[in-house]
């Protein structure tokens, strides 16, 4: 083993997906492109994510404590790419990239139709927000395009569409080969 760089450690845990958050702020809609969460608790599910107070859309999450997170397939690498690099204070991200809004149900922010899985938000707790610009969503209501059947198998999973991760480096990896370890899980139930 060698020593690793300290300041590159957060490329060996990326997260993923890579995941674009909307949110709608006096009557604005805007979008960003974020890789930085992870789940938190399962139901209801609760998940954490950072968004640097740099970004345009940090002042409509804190105001309004709602946003959208859809997962867009690696098909929209391009965009998800340029969504990223291009602030909302200048740029209607939607119309620029072409994005449809859909309404959502229960927060002002709007699903994007394109991704093939679009969670409504809100803040649950915002106690880390001004430490660590983290701050912990509660998704209200789910959606899933149509086409994607249940993921209560594996072949449905397998039928899911590929997503980006993001290797904190500018390079992104689009998932893989799905590893069924159900059976060899059950050995140890009581760890389940």
């Amino acid at each position: 083993m060698r020593e690793f760089p300290l300041d590159k450690v957060f490329q060996l845990l990326e997260p993923g997906p890579v995941v674009l958050v909307s949110t709608s702020e006096n009557g604005r809609d805007n979008v960003m492109t974020m890789s930085w969460h992870m789940m938190m608790d399962f139901v209801p599910p609760r998940l954490a994510c950072v968004i640097s107070e740099g970004d345009h859309s940090f002042q409509a999450l804190a105001g309004t404590r709602e946003c959208v997170l859809a997962i867009p397939p690696a098909s929209l690498a391009a965009t998800v790419v340029d969504i990223g690099n291009c602030s909302g204070a200048q740029v209607d991200k939607f119309k620029a990239f072409g994005l449809t809004r859909k309404p959502a149900a229960a927060v002002a922010a709007p699903l994007i139709n394109e991704c093939f899985a679009n969670l409504e938000c809100r803040v649950a707790d915002d106690t880390l927000v001004e430490k660590y610009d983290l701050f912990v969503l509660e998704v209200v209501r789910a959606w899933a395009d149509e086409a994607w059947p249940e993921l209560a198998s594996t072949s449905a999973a397998r039928a899911l569409p590929k997503t980006l991760h993001h290797n904190g480096d500018g390079t992104f990896r689009v998932d893989g080969e799905m590893l069924d370890m159900k059976a060899r899980m059950r050995k140890f139930p009581e760890f389940l």
